[in-house]
């Protein structure tokens, strides 16, 4: 059971990265997937879930509006398209598989995370 992160880089305020969470040993459709992020020394945030019957939450007010999160079934991944980027989103983003929670909780699934750069 693996959950892996991908897509995260150097990119200039105002622009976009799309982050992917790739399932491997089980079906991401059938759990409840969470984007979370955690700058050093924070608190982890969470930034939104989707859930397996694929109804979606954002719970930062911070990115609502500029972030969306999706899945694709056929691929068992799940995708987290970030616009207008800035500074302040710059950190670790991490996704989550959880079998009854959205968002998941500590005892889900982690992947192991991908970093986010927003930098002029």
């Amino acid at each position: 059971v693996q959950l892996v992160e991908s897509g995260g880089g150097l990119v200039q305020p105002g622009g976009s990265l799309r982050l992917s969470c790739a399932a491997s040993g089980f079906s991401l459709d059938t759990y409840e997937i969470g984007w979370f992020r955690q700058a050093p020394g924070k608190e982890r945030e969470e930034i939104s879930c989707i859930s397996y019957a694929g109804n979606t939450y954002y719970y930062q007010d911070s990115v609502k509006g500029r972030f969306t999160m999706s899945r694709d079934n056929a691929k068992n991944t799940v995708y987290l398209q970030m616009n207008s980027l800035e500074p302040e989103d710059t950190t670790v983003y991490y996704c989550a598989a959880d079998p009854w929670s959205c968002p998941p909780q500590d005892d889900a699934y982690w992947g192991q995370g991908t970093q986010v750069t927003v930098s002029s």
